[in-house]
């Protein structure tokens, strides 16, 4: 069985992560989706929640499974017997920190890294970004799932 992982934060999922995810399903029979514990960062979203939105919107693929973890992520893909991560690159400023991580990860447990290049309609796209323009009522149903747009309005809603 082909397995792999796609670490990351999601706080929240975009279309973007959406896209990698997608992509990765369709090469692998099982995708990990690893949500980080960065217990000194205060998220917008509990990480209970961002898992939640994250099933809910990979449902139809049928083959991610979607989990926390902390620490190394070559551990949790060591425990898992996973040996692939796939992750999404932007630009050129994400190849040289990515590779950098590949390259330690590769080194550590001999585990894979895939980059996928981002879709061009996405590649400006980050959590924060999302967060940050809606945070000012910006217009972001085209970046997000609906499902995660409308947990940002009645988050931010709460203030």
């Amino acid at each position: 069985m082909r397995r792999a992982v796609c670490p990351g934060s999601f706080d929240p999922i975009t279309n973007g992560h959406l896209d990698i995810i997608a992509r990765a399903s369709k090469l692998y029979d099982v995708v990990h989706v690893a949500v980080m514990i960065n217990k000194s960062k205060k998220g917008l979203f509990e990480i209970e929640e961002r898992i939640e939105l994250i099933r809910q919107v990979t449902a139809e693929f049928g083959n991610v499974e979607v989990e926390s973890f902390q620490g190394l992520l070559v551990d949790f893909c060591k425990e898992r017997d996973i040996p692939a991560i796939v992750k999404g690159l932007r630009a050129v400023s994400d190849f040289d920190y990515e590779l950098q991580m590949a390259q330690m990860n590769n080194g550590l447990t001999g585990v894979e890294t895939l980059f996928v290049p981002t879709n061009p309609a996405y590649s400006f796209l980050s959590s924060s970004l999302v967060k940050e323009v809606a945070s000012w009522g910006g217009d972001i149903a085209h970046l997000v799932p609906p499902v995660v747009l409308e947990g940002l309005n009645k988050r931010l809603a709460k203030g």
